[in-house]
């Protein structure tokens, strides 16, 4: 695996920036936007929100409305299966003085949303869901009905660290005049305070206490540059460091601190990764790099709980790294990869079992009072994986992640579906094959 990319923009970038752009006054570009289907979700939306948005290339134009500019929409508005997209307009739309109903796919439609809706309430907002008792507790799914309007400042203690919840709640924070504070369990990507900043949001971060004072109007910057998604970079980096003979370059990289997490264990691991040129292009925005990945003798390495919020959403793929190092590999506190598009610690053991990995769940529950036991993946690294048939579960990065397994393996691999990796990257394929020699 040989050469030099550049990667579409980071797509939980792309979607704050549709969405901060859409409630500030002023224009604003937003170069190197991904084209793929959650990003357009967000566009959709916010269109029908009466927001003017134009898009040529990779290029985006959002004409912002201000923060009570947006229009009551016609009808239901449809979301596709993008969880960003849900759980952050929840927080706008919570500020605006109209109802409005948001629509799931089916894979979105099996995604908690209680843990979004519970805070929004307490603000002032009015959520009706689909309700469904669980054992012992309620949950909530969509579709969601908000009407919101009046709200209040809160001060909210997080129960799970989820940067999808913290944003919705800081976007409502806007329109609550007064100070709101978010207080994380653990820090989560900073995406939407950067972006608020930059946008001259009254924002202020203290380790893992984000407060907001409401009531400011936001401003466009003018121009925003994304950077390009580590996320999707993770699968040519461990594809990299697993082939024999490999030299990669991979240009203009999002190198947010929170988000390089599966940089640093791969190191830890024994992977041979160059960082250069990092650097900010403006004041508030993210910093970007380049990194150099070569072929690398992998070991295994432990991931700790506290580790895991940064990078929660490269956990596939490093489990198919940890199946091609040598030794065991421990991720502890995995639970929340249950509910992602999919249940992705079932999808994940269900195709390394099936190659031929050495892959164990064990379950533990250290503390009495803990309602929720702490789960963790245990993999034990073997010589090569075997060909196999395999399966998507119409999951994106489970089937990105089989791809490169594949790869690695001796024999033919077959997915039985691809389709869904349209959801986040849809040129991965042809970026792929570029690189392969």
């Amino acid at each position: 695996m040989r050469g030099e990319i550049f990667l579409p923009g980071d797509k939980s970038i792309a979607h704050r920036s549709i969405i901060i752009s859409a409630i500030s006054h002023g224009i604003t570009k937003i170069e190197n936007f991904p084209a793929n289907k959650d990003c357009l979700s967000t566009i959709r939306a916010f269109k029908k929100l009466g927001v003017r948005i134009t898009k040529a290339s990779s290029a985006v134009t959002v004409n912002g409305a201000g923060l009570l500019g947006l229009k009551k929409p016609k009808g239901s508005i449809l979301l596709g299966d993008s969880g960003t997209t849900l759980r952050l307009i929840l927080g706008v739309l919570a500020g605006q003085n109209f109802g409005a109903k948001l629509v799931a796919g089916q894979s979105l439609s099996q995604r908690p949303m209680l843990r979004v809706t519970k805070p929004l309430r307490m603000m002032g907002a009015v959520i009706k869901s689909k309700v469904r008792r669980e054992k012992a507790k309620i949950e909530e799914y969509p579709p969601i009905t908000i009407k919101g309007g009046d709200l209040k400042p809160i001060t909210y203690r997080m129960p799970v660290a989820s940067a999808q919840v913290k944003s919705a709640i800081l976007l409502a924070g806007l329109y609550a005049p007064g100070i709101t504070r978010v207080i994380e369990p653990v820090r989560t990507r900073d995406h939407t305070e950067r972006m608020l900043e930059l946008f001259k949001a009254d924002i202020k971060v203290h380790k893992n206490i984000i407060v907001i004072n409401g009531g400011r109007e936001l401003v466009s910057p003018g121009t925003l540059t994304i950077p390009g998604d580590i996320s999707s970079a993770a699968f040519f980096i461990v594809l990299a460091a697993i082939m024999p003979d490999s030299r990669l370059l991979i240009k203009n990289l999002g190198l947010n601190p929170l988000r390089t997490g599966i940089i640093r264990v791969l190191k830890k691991m024994g992977a041979k990764i160059q960082v250069s040129g990092v650097r900010c292009q403006v004041s508030g925005t993210e910093p970007i790099g380049d990194i150099l990945v070569k072929s690398s003798a992998l070991k295994g390495t432990i991931v700790r709980k506290e580790e895991i919020p940064s990078l929660i959403d490269e956990l596939p793929i490093l489990m198919v790294a940890a199946a091609n190092a040598k030794g065991k590999t421990v991720f502890e506190g995995v639970s929340e990869l249950r509910v992602k598009e999919t249940d992705r610690i079932k999808s994940m053991f269900h195709n390394l079992k099936r190659m031929g990995a050495k892959i164990e769940i064990s379950t533990i529950d250290h503390r009495p009072s803990t309602t929720k036991p702490i789960e963790s993946i245990v993999i034990e690294g073997v010589k090569q994986l075997k060909g196999a048939k395999v399966r998507s579960f119409g999951d994106h990065r489970t089937a990105m992640s089989m791809v490169i397994a594949g790869l690695s393996a001796s024999g033919k691999s077959k997915i039985d579906d691809i389709s869904c990796i349209d959801k986040s990257f849809p040129g991965f394929l042809k970026v792929l094959k570029s690189l392969l020699k």
